[in-house]
Order: structure tokens, then C-alpha cells, then sequence
């Protein structure tokens, strides 16, 4: 990476704006060990003191890449950041400060923008100014989106805000995932639980209980519904039945068996059943599903407008 990129007073228009997200300044810069921070070349519209910290009108994601240091919010107490591979998360009108050790100095990237996607993750939670820091590790696929960014918010072709914008999202994506596959990497269950799901996936057409999976990857039950349900959002009963309800849609649209012989074929017990969740996910029965998706449901629906 070079030392030090600073690009600032990326601009955005109207159209720009509708896509939901814009970028206003990215960069990197590699502090070396006893620099001062913030660098004398540190651009004046971010200037901060390390002593009384800044705020900004923005949001901004930071990855310290390599090296030690401090974070400190309004809503987020002082915080040690050791061995590098942390993003922070700083929230427009929050008071933060953040630096570098001394003795370590350290490698950061940052990424600032507004847009109102962002204000939709906040309020559906995926993101909060209490939770502001994420300890991810280090990624070479993190570091080159942001050399990425840097290369888009140089050239500024026609159409980069958008291309800025994909990039902010997945790094916001990498942030949230990675920091919860770190915690359950911490109590190692996380090769369990992926087997857990292998086993799901490879026996949709049976109805394997549960339990029995949670007693092949070896967890009690209790403690694997609890912790099935943090690592992949459905409970494990739920998780199967999304599963098979995906295999039946493919069924019912690339095949020519029945509902009953699809209902079987995905692991349902009774074609009632299977027609009742079908239903209850989808809006339509298995029937119904089956006519739209080939065409003939929107034909007919066509026709009838047209008779009336």
C-alpha cells in the first residue's frame, strides 16, 4: 500500500443520491511507530485532536489493518484494539477519538459516506452507535476492497458513486458477518454447527429429527437450538422446512411430478402439511406456484381482466 491516500470531496448529484448510498472521502495511511497522529498531512475537513477527539457529519468505516490502539465514543466505553484486523464504525454527530499505540504504530483504511441505506440498517439493528467496533481479524479480501475504493474514487468514471456504493455495502456486510463468526469461532462450535447445516442440506428428502442432528455433530439439543439459532437466524425445525421448501419450488418448476410426489420427494410426511407451509410462505399453493411460474398463471389472470 502507498503511506498515505487522501481522497476527499467526492461529489455526488441528485440521481446519485436516489441510489441510496454515496461516498464522500476514502483513503489509507500506515502510521509508523512514535509518528505523531493525526499526520500534519491529515486533510483539515477531518482534522482531529487525539486529545479531544472530533465529530463528524458523516459515517465513516475504518479497518485497522496492523497494529494496536484505542477507541472511545459517547456510547462506547474506552477500548483497547490489539493485533490489528478491527473495524469502527463512526456515526455522524457522535463524539469519538481513536489512536494508535506509540510503540506500534498502525495501518488503517477508511471509507466515509451517507445515504439513507444506511439509516435503514440502523433501524432494523444491524447496526448501532452502542456497538461501534467489530474485531474481524486480518483479511487480504477486506484490504483490497477498500485499494479498490481507492482506485474507483480516483478515476471517477461515469457511474463510480454506484460503484463505491457496492463496495461500502460489502465491506458493511464483511464487518457484521465477520464479528459473529469470531464469537462462535471463540467457543468452537462453529465446525458443528456447518455440519449441522451440511447434514440438513444432504437429507432434505428425509425427516431427520433434530435432535438426531444435534446428537451426530455432538451437542446437547438445548444448547444446539440456542446456538443454531444465533448462527443462522432460523431455529434448526425452521431451517429445515426453508430448505425444503426451496427443493419443492425447484421441483414444481423443472419437473413434472406431482405435488404428492414433490411433498415426499422434499421430506414432508403429508401432502396436507406441505400445502399448508407451502401456502403460508408463498402466498399460493404448490398448484398455483407451479401455473405462475410457468406463465400460464399470469395468462390467465390476463385473459380474465380482459373478459371483464
Amino acid at each position: 500500500m502507498e503511506n498515505s491516500v487522501h481522497i476527499q470531496y467526492l461529489l455526488s448529484n441528485r440521481q446519485d443520491s436516489r441510489w441510496g448510498l454515496t461516498v464522500t472521502t476514502v483513503g489509507c495511511q500506515q502510521i509508523a511507530p512514535h509518528e505523531s497522529y493525526p499526520p500534519k498531512k491529515h486533510p483539515t475537513r477531518y482534522l482531529f485532536s487525539a486529545e479531544y477527539g472530533r465529530v463528524l457529519e458523516e459515517y465513516q468505516l475504518i479497518y485497522i489493518a496492523r497494529g494496536d490502539g484505542q477507541f472511545v465514543s459517547t456510547s462506547y466505553p474506552s477500548t483497547r484494539l490489539t493485533g490489528g484486523g478491527w473495524f469502527i464504525l463512526l456515526f455522524p454527530n457522535e463524539w469519538h477519538n481513536y489512536r494508535p499505540d506509540s510503540e506500534t504504530g498502525w495501518v488503517e483504511y477508511w471509507i466515509g459516506f451517507t445515504g439513507t441505506d444506511m439509516q435503514r440498517k440502523i433501524e432494523n439493528d444491524f447496526f448501532e452507535p452502542r456497538q461501534p467496533v467489530f474485531q474481524v481479524g486480518y483479511h487480504e479480501k477486506i484490504v483490497g476492497l477498500y485499494e479498490q475504493a481507492i482506485e474507483v474514487a480516483r478515476n471517477q468514471q461515469a457511474g463510480y458513486q454506484q460503484v463505491l456504493s457496492g463496495i461500502v455495502n460489502l465491506l458493511l456486510g464483511y464487518a457484521y458477518a465477520e464479528h459473529h463468526n469470531v464469537q462462535f469461532r471463540r467457543i468452537h462450535v462453529t465446525e458443528q454447527l456447518e455440519q449441522a447445516k451440511r447434514l440438513m442440506q444432504e437429507n432434505i428428502n428425509r425427516n431427520i429429527s433434530c435432535k438426531e442432528i444435534a446428537h451426530r455433530v455432538g451437542m446437547g439439543y438445548s444448547r444446539f437450538r440456542d446456538l443454531f439459532k444465533q448462527y443462522a437466524g432460523f431455529s434448526p425445525n425452521q431451517y429445515q422446512i426453508e430448505l425444503r421448501l426451496q427443493s419443492s419450488k425447484q421441483l414444481l418448476v423443472n419437473t413434472d411430478l406431482s405435488c404428492a410426489e414433490i411433498a415426499y420427494e422434499c421430506g414432508f410426511d403429508y401432502v396436507s402439511h406441505f400445502n399448508l407451509l407451502f401456502k403460508a410462505k408463498t402466498g399460493l399453493t404448490p398448484s398455483q406456484y407451479r401455473r405462475r411460474m410457468s406463465g400460464q398463471g399470469a395468462k390467465s389472470e390476463n385473459e380474465n381482466g380482459a373478459a371483464e
